[in-house]
């Protein structure tokens, strides 16, 4: 098969498993699909096609729009959207980002083994449950003041270490370590520091969870090794984003940028593509506003983080550290980062926002910016599945910078809305059908959550996987699968 037709786009197929809609009208650039014939059939079933098309209108965008394996409609920019815009002629889209700012993933390993958990699943997933804030609204970790949020959006974790949440080797194997430069808390909002003040260390709602799992299968065992992961060994993995805060920003800028640069948004196919010029004050502010936020997520998940080892302690009759609980990799897939990437064949490097919009940096081995701790063997990428699936370790590929600006994919990937999800599938008969086929423990704080994040909801994360090693922007090292999970 040469081509995909999918409706009114065709998409022309560039090489196994790299798809291309032409560049064409007032498109700026072609947008390419990552995706086995198997995933298209799914991406094409709502708006992700147009969607990937309408972002090549975004002035600077560079080489072309990209989606990736897991990607489904989004808010005008897709789920599992890459998109890299010049960053002195082109513009930085809120929209583009997303309103969970770095919405993301940690994982935190254990030298627990499946064995000495068994038999206390339900008495671990009660106590995460009732120490670990989750849901709507507020409630978090720590209570906190106007101050004390100011503080936390421009240090991050270096907010926690001083206040006693964090270890040193935490930070050092964070995005970024933990603190994006640039944050100014005097571009994020009142409203959204009111919003955040009372969620610090919430997982929310959603699909927003912490998982314990077990590992079930190491594909590179010296990657494998140098990340600390060995088969029946117990992990857990945290997913969770900004909170009311990030929503609040994204929201402010969104209507800033519909008041003073209607002009632009009159340029493009869908107003949810909102974007601000590069260089006008309202890009500056929103970048230093977003980058706060950004730190605000990653405290939100070290908090957690902290609160799980106090958990397993109480469960366990041992310290944290005995059990070797270190915290693997946090990384962020709701983000637009100014990176320095090869924009031709000549080899030119230009300075881009390259906007991650359900998707994660995967840098490979030997990149700077890759923690010294795997630099040498590449940064590791996080991907979960469902409640009901396997989840997976990979580390960046060798071939995602030439094909991805560094990036891979996110998740498993949505397969139909929340509304559907809860009028096929009833929360109970989920968690019940979980627990006695596969012995996995689920307790969230209503039935319908778990109904929305019924394993059936998502794409097949294996597949979502197998392209992005066969494409070799991300490999896979190692596979976990669920033993408890907790969801707001």
């Amino acid at each position: 098969m040469t081509t995909f037709d999918a409706d009114d786009i065709t998409l022309e197929k560039v090489r196994e498993y790299v798809w291309e809609i032409p560049q064409e009208g007032d498109m700026r650039a072609p947008a390419r699909v990552l995706a086995s014939e198997a995933l298209l059939e799914e991406i094409k079933e709502d708006k992700t096609l147009e969607q990937i098309t309408n972002t090549t209108h975004l002035p600077g965008i560079t080489n072309y729009a990209i989606c990736m394996p897991d990607g489904h409609q989004g808010y005008g920019f897709p789920v599992g959207g890459v998109g890299a815009l010049d960053a002195e002629n082109g513009c930085i889209s809120p929209g583009a980002v997303g309103y969970d700012i770095n919405c993301g993933v940690r994982m935190m390993r254990t030298n627990l083994t499946y064995d000495e958990l068994q038999g206390r699943e339900e008495e671990l997933v009660d106590s995460l449950f009732a120490n670990i804030p989750s849901g709507l609204g507020g409630g978090g970790v720590v209570e906190a003041g106007v101050d004390t949020v100011e503080e936390i959006l421009e240090r991050g974790v270096d907010w926690a270490l001083e206040h006693g949440h964090a270890v040193e080797e935490d930070l050092l194997h964070c995005e970024d370590e933990g603190m994006r430069e640039g944050a100014d808390a005097d571009k994020v909002s009142q409203k959204a520091k009111d919003r955040g003040k009372n969620q610090i260390g919430s997982l929310g709602s959603g699909n927003h969870f912490l998982e314990v799992q077990r590992v079930t299968d190491v594909f590179d065992g010296d990657v494998g090794a140098a990340y600390g992961l060995e088969e029946d060994q117990i992990v857990v993995l945290i997913h969770c984003g900004s909170r009311g805060l990030g929503h609040q920003t994204c929201n402010d800028y969104l209507r800033k940028i519909e008041k003073q640069h209607q002009g632009l948004l009159n340029q493009l196919p869908d107003k949810e593509l909102a974007a601000a010029p590069a260089g006008s004050q309202l890009a500056e502010d929103y970048y230093a506003a977003m980058n706060a936020a950004i730190n605000f997520a990653w405290v939100n998940r070290q908090l957690i983080m902290h609160r799980t080892r106090q958990v397993f302690e109480r469960v366990f009759d041992r310290s944290w550290e005995s059990m070797d609980m270190h915290l693997l990799y946090d990384v962020a897939h709701n983000i637009a980062k100014k990176e320095t990437h090869v924009v031709n064949d000549d080899g030119d490097e230009r300075e881009l926002y390259v906007h991650r919009k359900g998707a994660t940096r995967a840098f490979p081995a030997g990149h700077p910016e890759v923690p010294k701790a795997y630099r040498d063997v590449g940064q590791p990428v996080i991907i979960p599945g469902s409640m009901g699936a396997g989840s997976y370790v990979l580390r960046g590929g060798e071939n995602s910078m030439d094909l991805t600006f560094g990036s891979t994919a996110h998740g498993a990937g949505r397969l139909m809305s929340r509304t559907q999800a809860k009028s096929e599938y009833w929360g109970g008969d989920v968690q019940q059908e979980l627990e006695e086929q596969d012995q996995i423990y689920v307790k969230a704080q209503s039935g319908a959550t778990v109904a929305e994040e019924a394993p059936g909801v998502y794409k097949d994360v294996d597949e979502v996987v197998r392209v992005s090693d066969e494409l070799g922007i991300g490999d896979k090292v190692a596979r976990t699968f669920p033993v408890c999970n907790i969801k707001g």
